[in-house]
């Protein structure tokens, strides 16, 4: 699994799943309690789908600190399966 955090326009990070530690780069392990919401369309839509998780989370009584979202396919796959699904992680 391949997670991303975008702090910004210019700034993504990338958090991998991985079996043990890797030498040479920042291993980092990913705790606390999440909130997930599956999401279909371009990947342009970050900012509407991060919208539609505040106000899904609000609802809840809950609100986001940080968000990390999982893309189920390539832009390329996304179009031969004439759908792109990501998955919200917020983390609360």
């Amino acid at each position: 699994m391949c997670l991303v955090y975008d702090p910004s326009a210019w700034k993504s990070e990338y958090y991998i799943s991985v079996n043990k530690e890797v030498l040479g780069v920042e291993n980092v392990r990913l705790s606390g309690t999440f909130l997930t919401k599956v999401f279909d369309g371009p990947y342009n839509d970050v900012p509407k789908w991060i919208k539609g998780m505040d106000e899904y989370l609000k609802n809840k009584g809950k609100q986001a600190k940080k968000y990390y979202f999982y893309y189920t396919t390539c832009p390329k796959c996304a179009k031969i399966y004439g759908h792109n699904y990501v998955v919200a992680f917020a983390e609360i």
